[in-house]
C-alpha cells in the first residue's frame, strides 16, 4: 500500500477527529461543555493517543492513493465493523464511570465505582486490540497478490 500525501493527511485528519470525538465528551480534552464526576486516570491519556493514531492510519487505508485509481475492496465488512466497535469502545474505556448513562443504569453509582472503573483498563486494551486486528486485516488484504480472474468461456453460436 502506498502512502501519498493524501493518505498521511488522511490520517493526520482522522486522527485529530477520533481524539476530538473520544476526548471531548470523556472530558480528557478539557472543555468547557462536558465534564466529570471522577479525575481521568492516567492511562486515559496515552489510550486516547494511541487509538487516535490507529483511528487515522485505519481510515487512511480507506483513501485512494491518487485521484485516477479506485480504492481496491481489501479485508471484510467484519473488519469494518472490529475497528467501528473498538473506536466506540474507547469511549468506555477512557469515559468517566459515574457520568455513564448506560453504566450508572445497570450498575448504580457505586457499582459503576466498584466493578465498571476497574474493568475500564481492559476495555481500552480491547479496544486497541480490536483496532489492531481490523488495520492489520487491512494491511493485509492490501499486500496481498490479487487473484487474476479467469477469462469467460466462449460459447460457439448454435449450441
Amino acid at each position: 500500500m502506498r502512502w501519498t500525501r493524501r493518505r498521511v493527511l488522511a490520517a493526520l485528519a482522522g486522527a485529530l477527529a477520533t481524539a476530538l470525538f473520544v476526548g471531548l465528551p470523556t472530558d480528557v480534552v478539557p472543555n468547557p461543555v462536558f465534564g466529570r464526576a471522577v479525575p481521568v486516570t492516567w492511562w486515559s491519556y496515552p489510550v486516547l493517543v494511541v487509538v487516535a493514531l490507529l483511528s487515522g492510519v485505519l481510515l487512511a487505508t480507506y483513501v485512494r492513493a491518487d485521484s485516477g485509481q479506485p480504492v481496491a475492496p481489501v479485508g471484510s465488512d467484519r473488519a469494518q465493523r472490529r475497528g467501528a466497535a473498538s473506536g466506540l469502545l474507547s469511549l468506555f474505556a477512557v469515559g468517566c464511570p459515574v457520568c455513564n448513562k448506560v453504566v450508572l443504569l445497570a450498575l448504580g453509582a457505586s457499582g459503576a465505582i466498584t466493578w465498571f472503573a476497574p474493568f475500564q483498563p481492559v476495555l481500552a486494551l480491547l479496544s486497541i486490540a480490536g483496532m489492531v486486528w481490523a488495520l492489520r486485516t487491512r494491511w493485509r488484504g492490501a499486500t496481498s497478490c490479487p487473484v487474476a480472474e479467469q477469462p469467460p468461456a466462449l460459447v460457439e453460436p448454435g449450441n
